[in-house]
C-alpha cells in the first residue's frame, strides 16, 4: 500500500542536543546521575535532550511586541477594536459578478473562447465520450475481464500469491459494483479517471523532469506546489467553471491541475536521488546528458514515478468525485444526489463502489511497485509480451462472447438494492442510539453538546476577539514556526480575509478546523506512540489506515450523516476521520526513528519506559510531531470545506450554494478566503528548518 503522507523533512536531533557515543552517564552530567529528583528519574535524562534556549525566536517576539505597542493603539484608534473594519474591506464580488456576465455574454463570440478555451472543451469532451464508448463498447464482461487482466499483470502476470490477489481485487471490485447496479455511472467516473490520470501524468513528469534537472525550475516550481498543497479541492473547481461552465471541461481540468503536483514533485525526487555512481559510470562510457537521462537517471527514478502516479491517481478519483458538485456526473453524482436529500441508504451504494475502485487501483498500482524491489524472478522480454498477447486476446474474447450471451450493460436481474435495509439500519440508530442511553446519551446529545460548548464559545470568542489582535497571533504563531516572511505571509493572508469582507464567515470555518485539530492530535498522537513502541499495535492499525487512506474526501461524509446527522459535527467528525491516518503514521515514523545512540543513554542513567518516551524520544520527534501538526490542519481543512455539503456552513456553504445558484461572484470570494485560510494555517503550523536563525 502505497499512501501519501509526507515523510518528515529531519528526524536527527540538532548537534546540540544528540548523545555523544563513548560518553557516560557520569561523564554526561558532571558528577553521576543527579538523584535529588524523584526516585528513578535521573536529572541528566533532561540534560541530555534539553534543547537550547529560543533566543532567536524571542528576540523576533519581542521586536513583534515593541511594534505591537506602537501600531495596535493608532490601529485601535483609527478603525476600532471590533470586527473587521468596513473602512479596510473591499468590494471584490461586484467585479466578479460583472466579469461573470461578461463570460456568459461572450461565451459564444469573443475570440479568446473561439480559437483558444473552446478547442480546449471540445477536446476534454471528446476524449471523455472516446473513451466512455471504448468502455461500453467493450461490455461489462470485457471491462471486468480487462481489469482483472490489467491487475494480474501489475502483479506479476504468474500464479503467485500478489498476482492472483491482485487480479481477484479488481474482479470482486467490479462484479460488487455491477450487482449495486451502478455499472453505467461507474463507467462515466472510470472515462473521465483515465483521461484526467494521463493526462495529469504527462504534465506532472514534465514538470517534475525540469524541477528534476534544473535548479532554477525547481525554485520557481516549489512555491506553486506548495501553495497548491493547501489549497482545498473545493478551490479549484471555481475558477474553471468560471472559464468553461458547469460541465466534463471544468470537472477534467480542475482534476488535472489538482493532481498533476503528486507527479511533478516525486518525479522530481527520484531525478535528483539518482545513484551518483551510476551517472558517473554512464559519463565514464560516454554517455552524453540525454543518453545519461535515458539510461540511468529516469530508471533510477522509476520507483519514485511510480509512487507518483499511484498518488496521482487516488488524488484524480477524489477529485472526479468531487467535481460531481459541477456537473461531472457518475458515481459522485450520484452520493451528491443522495446527500443533498440526506438518504444515507442512496448514498451508501456509490460510495462503496468509489472505494472499491480505488482499493483497485492503489492494490494494482502498489503491486506493480513491489515487482520494481523483487529480483528473484525476471521474466524475458518475449515471455511479457507473450503474456500480454494472451491478456488482449483474453479480453477481446470475454467481451465478444459476453456481449453475445449476456448484453453490454449488466443484467437487471444480476442487481441487488441495499437503500432500504440501510436507511432501516440508520433510522434505528436514530431513534435508538441518538439520545436516551443511560449514562452517554448518544449520537445526537453528543453533536448537540459538542456544537454548544465547544464549537459555539469558539466561534464567538474570534469573531468577537479584536481584529489587530488576531492578526498579532498570526503573526506571532509563524514567528514561533519560521521567519519574518512567514509572519508577513501569515498576517497578509488573514488581512486579505477581511478586506474582501467574509472576516465572520472565515472565523466560523477557523473554528470548526481548530476543533477538529484538537481532536484530531489527541488520539491521533496516541496512537501513533503507541504503533511506534508496541508491534501488535502496528500490525493491527496498519490495515484500517491503509483502507482510510484510499478513500477519497467525498465518503467519509457518508457514515458521520448516518450517525450524527447534518450539521457542523458531522462535517468535523469526517474532517478528523480523515486526518487521523496521515497524524498517527507521522507520529509513529518519528517515535520509531529517535537516536538509538539518545535511548541507549537514557537505559544506562536507569530510565524508565515512560520516561524514555516522555524526556527522549516525544523531544528528539518534535520536528515529526510539528509536521503532523502541519499535515492534520491542512487535511482538516479540506474536509471542514467539503462539510458545506452537509450543514456545515461558513465558507463551505458559500462555495456550495455559489456552484448550485451560478453566484459565481459569491463562491470564487469564499474560495479566494478558503485559499487564504489554508496559507494562513500552513504558515503557522509549519516546521520550517529557519526557525533558528537570526
Amino acid at each position: 500500500m502505497t499512501t501519501a503522507t509526507p515523510a518528515p523533512a529531519s528526524r536527527t536531533p540538532e548537534p546540540g542536543n544528540r548523545h555523544k557515543p563513548g560518553r557516560t552517564a557520569s561523564s554526561a552530567s558532571g558528577s553521576g546521575p543527579d538523584r535529588s529528583g524523584p526516585p528513578g528519574r535521573p536529572g541528566a535524562l533532561r540534560r541530555l535532550t534539553a534543547r537550547a534556549p529560543g533566543r532567536p525566536a524571542a528576540r523576533r517576539l519581542l521586536v513583534l511586541a515593541l511594534l505591537a505597542l506602537v501600531a495596535t493603539p493608532l490601529a485601535a484608534l483609527a478603525w476600532g477594536s471590533g470586527s473587521w473594519p468596513d473602512a479596510l474591506t473591499l468590494d471584490v464580488r461586484s467585479p466578479l459578478d460583472e466579469l461573470d456576465a461578461w463570460l456568459v455574454d461572450n461565451r459564444e463570440s469573443h475570440w479568446l473562447f473561439l480559437y483558444f478555451l473552446l478547442h480546449i472543451s471540445n477536446n476534454a469532451v471528446l476524449a471523455v465520450d472516446g473513451v466512455l464508448a471504448l468502455l461500453q463498447g467493450l461490455g461489462w464482461t470485457g471491462v471486468t475481464a480487462g481489469a482483472t487482466a490489467l491487475a494480474w499483470f501489475a502483479g506479476g502476470a504468474d500464479l503467485g500469491r500478489r498476482a492472483l490477489r491482485t487480479a481477484a481485487t479488481a474482479l470482486g471490485a467490479f462484479a460488487v459494483i455491477g450487482l449495486l447496479d451502478l455499472w453505467a455511472p461507474a463507467m462515466e467516473t472510470l472515462a473521465l479517471m483515465a483521461v484526467a490520470v494521463a493526462a495529469a501524468a504527462l504534465i506532472g513528469a514534465a514538470l517534475g523532469l525540469a524541477a528534476g534537472l534544473s535548479d532554477r525550475c525547481e525554485r520557481l516550481l516549489r512555491p506553486v506546489f506548495d501553495t497548491m498543497q493547501v489549497m482545498p479541492a473545493f478551490a479549484y473547481l471555481l475558477p474553471f467553471v468560471l472559464l468553461f461552465g458547469i460541465g466534463t471541461p471544468s470537472a477534467l481540468i480542475a482534476t488535472v491541475i489538482y493532481a498533476a503536483p503528486p507527479m511533478a514533485r516525486l518525479t522530481s525526487l527520484g531525478l535528483r536521488g539518482a545513484d551518483p555512481a551510476a551517472l558517473e559510470a554512464s559519463a565514464s562510457l560516454g554517455a552524453n546528458a540525454w543518453q545519461r537521462l535515458l539510461t540511468a537517471r529516469l530508471p533510477l527514478a522509476r520507483r519514485q514515478m511510480l509512487l507518483g502516479l499511484n498518488q496521482t491517481i487516488m488524488m484524480c478519483l477524489s477529485m472526479v468525485v468531487l467535481a460531481s458538485v459541477i456537473g461531472a456526473g457518475g458515481l459522485g453524482d450520484e452520493v451528491f444526489t443522495a446527500l443533498s436529500r440526506v438518504d444515507v441508504g442512496q448514498a451508501l451504494g456509490p460510495g462503496i463502489a468509489i472505494v472499491l475502485i480505488a482499493i483497485w487501483l492503489d492494490r494494482t498500482t502498489a503491486a506493480a511497485g513491489a515487482r520494481l524491489d523483487d529480483t528473484s524472478v525476471r521474466a524475458s522480454r518475449g515471455r511479457v509480451w507473450t503474456v500480454r498477447a494472451a491478456a488482449a486476446a483474453a479480453v477481446a474474447a470475454a467481451s465478444v462472447a459476453g456481449s453475445a450471451a449476456l448484453g453490454r450493460r449488466w443484467p437487471e436481474q444480476w442487481t441487488v438494492s441495499i437503500s432500504a435495509p440501510v436507511n432501516t439500519a440508520v433510522d434505528w440508530i436514530t431513534d435508538n442510539l441518538g439520545s436516551g442511553i443511560p449514562l452517554i446519551g448518544g449520537t445526537a446529545t453528543w453533536s448537540e453538546n459538542f456544537a454548544r460548548w465547544v464549537l459555539n464559545p469558539l466561534r464567538d470568542g474570534l469573531q468577537g476577539a479584536p481584529w489587530w489582535l488576531l492578526l498579532l497571533a498570526a503573526a506571532a504563531l509563524a514567528l514561533l514556526a519560521g521567519t519574518w516572511r512567514t509572519a508577513v505571509t501569515a498576517v497578509a493572508a488573514l488581512a486579505a480575509i477581511g478586506a474582501m469582507g467574509l472576516w465572520p464567515t472565515s472565523l466560523n470555518t477557523l473554528s470548526q478546523v481548530l476543533a477538529a485539530l484538537v481532536v484530531t492530535l489527541l488520539p491521533g498522537v496516541a496512537i501513533g506512540v503507541l504503533a511506534a513502541r508496541v508491534p501488535w499495535v502496528d500490525r493491527a492499525v496498519r490495515p484500517v489506515l491503509d483502507v482510510m487512506q484510499t478513500m477519497p474526501q467525498f465518503i467519509y461524509l457518508i457514515p458521520v450523516v448516518a450517525l450524527f446527522n447534518v450539521g457542523r459535527t458531522a462535517a468535523i467528525i469526517a474532517a478528523v476521520v480523515y486526518a487521523l491516518p496521515a497524524v498517527i503514521r507521522i507520529t509513529a515514523q518519528g517515535v520509531r526513528e529517535t537516536d538509538p545512540g539518545a535511548l541507549e543513554a537514557a537505559r544506562s542513567m536507569g530510565a524508565s519506559t515512560g520516561q524514555q518516551l516522555r524526556h527522549v524520544q516525544l523531544p528528539l520527534a518534535r520536528p515529526a510531531l510539528l509536521l503532523a501538526v502541519n499535515q492534520g490542519v491542512v487535511l482538516v481543512l479540506a474536509i471542514v470545506v467539503i462539510g458545506g455539503l452537509v450543514g456545515g456552513g461558513a465558507l463551505g456553504y458559500d462555495v456550495v450554494y455559489a456552484l448550485q445558484k451560478s453566484e459565481l461572484g459569491i463562491g470564487l470570494t469564499a474560495g479566494a478566503a478558503i485559499v487564504c485560510l489554508g496559507v494562513l494555517l500552513d504558515r503557522v503550523t509549519q516546521p520550517a528548518a529557519s526557525r533558528d536563525r537570526r
